[in-house]
């Protein structure tokens, strides 16, 4: 078992990495500028947690007593002219205070770095690499190209660009060759280097499988998400510059960031070795390849686990879960509609109400609006709303209830359901009691996470409608609430 200190920890490596090491026996303290970040993430209580910052010798060298191996996970993405001299200075830092407490090596995850010019991100991530391994303490440092996962921001502007644009205009770099690696991969290999007994001090290229164009990938997302192809037409005009601002416009993901991502691009990302398997063997399975890690990285989306993807999960999870500290604009496209209501009621009485939704009960809104939707999705092979419900008063997990099925019950607190309609994307419907204050509220929360381009047009086509039906809902379930009797269940 080693003493792991985990810089980064609020970030899309780090934060998948403390669980990992975890989970194989090692203690794990990781080091923060903002602690209470840390505070909701799931496996917090497993770890210490030391405030620090990089760049100040006296807490890093505080942060790194009586540590074994040191991860650095620390990038500057854009920002100021200054970031170099920003990166410089903290990895300078962190490499004298750990040689002064004794630490036996440093992991330091970085860039893979051709021969031909750098951008300004990746000249920085190089510079950084060769300060560790110029330091008084051995340094691995793994050298990556596209990391493939949810929350990655290379993964996520792959996701909205080949999301939104069925016909995309492009410049030069979608032609530019890259090793992509999946996130499981990467946080194998980081997790590993905590336990080789072997003094080393080098560099390791790492990357998938796979040798793909920008183009190639932005093909290959498309068929596993199950889009139509891509129509990809290069246009030489775009600068860099020009470029994140373009995808910036076009994706969630900020200029800020697009701008060092979209300047790699133009730099090829292949590995020049695979020496790292002499410390690390490869697993028998062999590693993963861009498709199955795309697949994965839309995992969750494809299980329609809505309490984990889209709210602050409790448990540890697989490295393709999202974590309380990905940013808003990382996971995918996702619309919300929440309203929330005081109900003259008991809880118990409420709870009848919503578990006795639909079917002959009804929605509670609109009745002409529900019904001429059930038959639209009939005139177009759907399901519509013969089903009904199999019990008038109880619904269990599985049940059809007219175009829906019921996905989660949590009794006397929440009704998931998830929509089986013909629709561009994937939806649900949250119905919830809660109690607060000495009063009872409703919940209500319709989800829908839109299938390519015509997924967001369908939302905003619609939009109107919802204010009509879902807005009404809250009103009609509270009223049916007040008027009922609580029954015991």
């Amino acid at each position: 078992m080693a003493r792991c200190l985990v810089t980064g920890a609020t970030g899309y490596i780090g934060g998948r990495l403390v669980p990992e090491l975890l989970a194989a026996g090692h203690e794990v303290r990781c080091m923060a500028r903002s602690p209470d970040r840390l505070r909701d993430l799931p496996w917090a209580a497993r770890t210490s947690v030391v405030k620090a910052d990089a760049t100040d010798h006296g807490q890093t060298r505080e942060a790194l007593d009586g540590i074994d191996v040191a991860y650095y996970l620390i990038h500057t993405m854009g920002g100021t002219g200054q970031f170099a001299a920003n990166d410089r200075r903290a990895a300078e830092t962190f490499a004298a205070a750990a040689e002064q407490a004794g630490v036996r090596r440093i992991v330091y995850l970085g860039g893979l770095v051709p021969s031909e010019r750098l951008s300004p991100h990746l000249r920085s991530r190089a510079e950084v690499g060769e300060i560790f391994l110029r330091a008084g303490v051995p340094a691995v440092v793994l050298r990556a190209a596209v990391v493939i996962g949810s929350g990655s921001a290379s993964f996520e502007m792959l996701r909205y660009l080949t999301e939104r644009l069925p016909v995309m205009t492009t410049p030069r770099w979608v032609h530019t060759r890259t090793q992509p690696i999946a996130v499981r991969d990467v946080l194998r290999y980081l997790t590993a280097w905590a336990s080789v007994p072997d003094e080393v001090n080098r560099a390791f290229d790492i990357g998938g499988p796979d040798v793909l164009t920008y183009a190639d990938m932005m093909h290959g997302y498309a068929s596993v998400a199950g889009l139509p192809h891509r129509a990809i037409i290069p246009v030489r005009v775009l600068t860099p510059r020009l470029s994140s601002l373009w995808v910036g416009l076009v994706t969630p993901v900020p200029s800020g960031i697009a701008r060092p991502l979209v300047e790699s691009l133009r730099n090829e990302g292949i590995c020049g070795e695979h020496d790292i398997a002499r410390y690390v063997p490869d697993p028998e399975e062999g590693l993963i390849g861009f498709r199955e890690a795309v697949s994965l990285a839309l995992k969750k989306i494809k299980e329609a686990d809505v309490a984990t993807r889209w709210s602050s999960a409790s448990t540890p999870g697989a490295p393709s879960d999202p974590l309380p500290t990905d940013p808003d604009w990382a996971g995918g496209s996702l619309y919300i509609d929440c309203r929330s209501l005081r109900v003259d009621a008991d809880p118990e009485a409420l709870w009848q109400v919503i578990e006795g939704i639909g079917g002959r009960n009804g929605w509670y809104s609109l009745p002409v609006a529900w019904h001429l939707r059930g038959l639209l999705d009939g005139l177009f092979g759907g399901v519509g709303l013969r089903r009904g419900r199999r019990d008038a008063d109880r619904l269990r997990v599985g049940d059809a209830l007219d175009f829906w099925r019921v996905e989660e019950v949590l009794p006397g607190r929440l009704l998931r359901l998830r929509a089986e309609m013909r629709l561009p994307g994937l939806a649900w419907l949250e119905l919830g009691v809660s109690r607060s204050c000495g009063s009872t509220f409703y919940r209500q929360r319709a989800i829908f996470h839109p299938h390519g381009l015509l997924g967001h047009l369908y939302w905003w086509a619609i939009r109107p409608f919802h204010d009509l039906i879902f807005g009404r809902m809250p009103v009609n379930v509270a009223a049916a609430a007040a008027r009922r009797k609580a029954v015991p269940a």
